[in-house]
């Protein structure tokens, strides 16, 4: 089977990328299944089906391999086959973006090969992989959008924001195109802010409460506090990478929230749910949207300081002894907590 993997292996075109990762899963897969078991987790009739290219549903199954397959899920074995995504805001070209003053891209990627556009598969293969684009269309000044003066604690929504993008991204491993309502909905249940109105006033409050939700038990399988810190870590990468990277990072949430919208309007779910969720989901990208034009007129010395208030922050949290200490910092209702940063 190894051998008949391999060769085929070869066969292939360079183009034909999707046929070529799902193969490649196939041979690692049964390469390191040979190490510790002489029996195969799928029949070789099934394996040759994959090879075909043929979709593979749990019905296919025999009642021993489903059993088997539940089990390698649940045992995390088959999270080795998949390839640990990069995120963009750690690609070194992410250091140098730029966006036009009036905060729309500079750049555009077009294709003229419809062919390729209307390929999901190499159409998702090729977001994942890049920078995020910037505002389509240039970005309207904050005194169009509302008279009222910005909140001073916009800064402390957009941690909280960042937390679930940057959650929501490494969980689908990048590809929240494969279920942009899953995604969209994984990443209201993250942020507070977008999810439930909330209006944390500290970075400590804003971040404890989004850890406490990765570190839930409907969260904990992703990697509970050490994965939360990873993800503290990674918004304060897009703050240093300065205003642009934060634009670009708000425009790919709401492109992820706008796709969960056009998916929820085509799903047959009851009336009053849809109308329910799909209230909070574009509630969500109004948000997002205020705050892209937001960031876009902050200056760019205010990304750097933030940063280092998440990262000092970071640090007082990988103090704490246990869960329990985390939940009491930096809830401003808890008389017994304490604010681990003052901020200024």
């Amino acid at each position: 089977m190894r051998e008949n993997v391999t060769e085929e292996l070869k066969q292939i075109q360079p183009e034909d990328e999707s046929k070529r990762k799902m193969l490649d899963i196939l041979r690692r897969f049964h390469l390191e299944e040979e190490m510790e078991s002489d029996e195969s987790m799928l029949s070789e009739e099934l394996i040759q089906k994959a090879i075909s290219g043929d979709e593979i549903k749990l019905e296919d199954l025999s009642d021993d391999e489903i059993k088997r397959f539940r089990q390698a899920l649940a045992s995390g074995e088959l999270s080795k086959m998949i390839e640990p995504w990069t995120p963009w805001w750690k690609n070194p070209s992410a250091k140098s973006i730029s966006l036009s003053h009036d905060g729309s891209q500079l750049i555009r990627q077009i294709s003229t090969d419809d062919t390729t556009l209307s390929d999901p598969m190499t159409a998702s293969e090729s977001i994942i992989n890049e920078i995020p684009e910037g505002p389509e269309y240039p970005l309207p000044s904050l005194k169009q959008l509302t008279r009222a003066e910005p909140s001073p604690l916009l800064t402390v929504h957009l941690v909280d924001i960042l937390y679930s993008y940057c959650f929501t991204l490494r969980l689908y491993n990048g590809d929240w195109q494969s279920d942009p309502l899953g995604a969209s909905t994984v990443a209201l249940s993250m942020s507070k802010v977008m999810g439930d109105g909330a209006k944390p006033e500290t970075v400590s409050e804003a971040l404890t409460t989004c850890i406490e939700e990765t570190c839930s038990p409907a969260y904990r399988h992703t990697g509970g506090f050490r994965f939360a810190i990873g993800l503290v870590d990674d918004i304060v990468t897009i703050l240093s990478l300065g205003g642009n990277a934060v634009v670009c990072a708000l425009c790919d949430f709401h492109r992820l929230i706008q796709a969960g919208e056009s998916i929820l309007k085509e799903d047959k779910v009851g009336e009053t749910e849809k109308a329910r969720s799909f209230k909070k989901l574009h509630a969500a990208g109004r948000k997002l949207f205020f705050m892209t034009c937001w960031a876009h007129e902050q200056p760019t010395e205010a990304w750097p300081s933030l940063a280092r208030i998440v990262e000092v922050q970071k640090a007082a949290f990988e103090e704490l002894d246990s869960g329990s200490g985390l939940r009491k910092a930096g809830r401003k209702n808890n008389p017994q907590s304490k604010v681990l940063i003052e901020e200024v």
